[in-house]
């Protein structure tokens, strides 16, 4: 992990609310500051840095006065509109003091699950790059609901380094990294100082919720670790207050929990894939086509399809699962729900006599189908 810091071109740097805002006191500018310092100088040597940062809800909640996280929808958002003001005025103000440009940029899980928005968010961000200017990104909280929320910036982190295909995810937060067991209840917890992300032992380890502050906890730095490894990232959990973290991290220093990715970089657009969240339906198939999906690498054809799943349209991104309810892929579908059912079971030479028309031969084609 150090050589791969060392190396990394594009790194993505995710905060959470606790150290953002000094456990919710309010923004801390001295850290805040101290990461813009690191972020600009990692700019200035050439790389290419993102920042997410959460903290808006918190730092609303303290100019609102209230002392506990509110439960209502809308107090949430009202927080958050209120709360992300102060945010990007301290990203701004701190970045623009190290002579860095920065651009806020809030997102929310339609952004990434709209094919057309996604490649909008991807392009935006690859020119702000390219631009030199520092993106600070968070969730649109002001907007969201539960239904369409990533559920904390943890998962956003790892989705924004899939989006702009980062070579490393840095997750700051306050513990030093991932023990075997809860420290503060287990003396005999021990340190994690490298593993394979996506090991199941892992999310064993981590299990438990986040602070009153925040929403995530250390699980869902193991499960977004998981998902940047997908597209070939290798997360560091470090504690966020630790001297220079970042600029020791990309010097190749060992700091923190490193969890490394096993796999190469997907293509941009089965990444895209692969990161829904939610989904517009699925086919279940039988162990032929599933045998052909996964170990041949073929198309998914419609005569191994049998049965369809919820409602969705040609063009949108459906699961592909076994019998047993197990997921094996996702891919772009090219019919919709309902000719998929009246072609499923059948021969794709008959798709044009069934449907009045072919599209192609294939339900899915092998170039729009990924492996999950």
């Amino acid at each position: 992990m150090p050589e791969a810091l060392k190396s990394a071109r594009r790194i993505v740097v995710k905060v959470g609310s606790s150290l953002v805002t000094n456990e919710g006191r309010g923004i801390d500018a001295d850290a805040v500051g101290n990461w813009c310092r690191q972020l600009a100088a990692l700019a200035r040597e050439g790389r290419e840095v993102v920042m997410v940062s959460s903290g808006a809800i918190a730092e609303g909640m303290k100019r609102l006065g209230w002392s506990t996280r509110p439960t209502e929808l809308h107090e949430l958002q009202a927080a958050a509109a209120v709360g992300q003001m102060g945010l990007a005025q301290m990203y701004e103000t701190q970045l623009s003091r190290h002579g860095m440009g920065s651009a806020q940029v809030l997102l929310t899980h339609a952004d990434l699950a709209d094919r057309e928005r996604y490649l909008n968010a991807r392009s935006t961000l690859l020119t702000l790059l390219s631009l030199k200017v520092i993106p600070v990104i968070n969730e649109n909280d002001t907007v969201v609901n539960d239904e369409i929320k990533f559920g904390d910036n943890d998962t956003l982190g790892a989705l924004v380094a899939n989006l702009v295909e980062a070579d490393a995810l840095v997750i700051l937060t306050d513990q030093r990294g991932l023990y075997s067991a809860d420290p503060r209840k287990d003396p005999q917890a021990r340190f994690i100082d490298t593993a394979r992300a996506g090991d199941p032992a892992l999310e064993q380890m981590a299990g438990g919720a986040g602070s009153s502050i925040g929403r995530g906890g250390m699980i869902t730095k193991v499960l977004a670790a998981r998902r940047a490894a997908g597209s070939g990232a290798s997360t560091v959990i470090a504690w966020g207050r630790e001297p220079d973290v970042l600029l020791r991290l990309a010097a190749g220093e060992s700091i923190g929990t490193a969890l490394l990715a096993g796999t190469a970089k997907q293509a941009a657009r089965k990444q895209w894939m692969v990161d829904h969240l939610q989904l517009r339906g699925a086919v279940v198939v039988d162990d032929g086509a599933a045998h052909k999906v996964c170990d041949e690498g073929k198309s998914l054809l419609p005569i191994g399809v049998t049965e369809v799943d919820g409602e969705f349209h040609r063009g949108d991104v459906i699961a592909v699962r076994t019998a047993a309810g197990r997921e094996i892929a996702r891919g772009l579908a090219n019919y919709s729900s309902t000719e998929a059912r009246l072609i499923a079971r059948k021969p794709s030479s008959q798709i044009a006599g069934l449907l009045g028309f072919a599209n192609e031969a294939e339900l899915i084609h092998r170039d729009n189908l990924v492996l999950t």
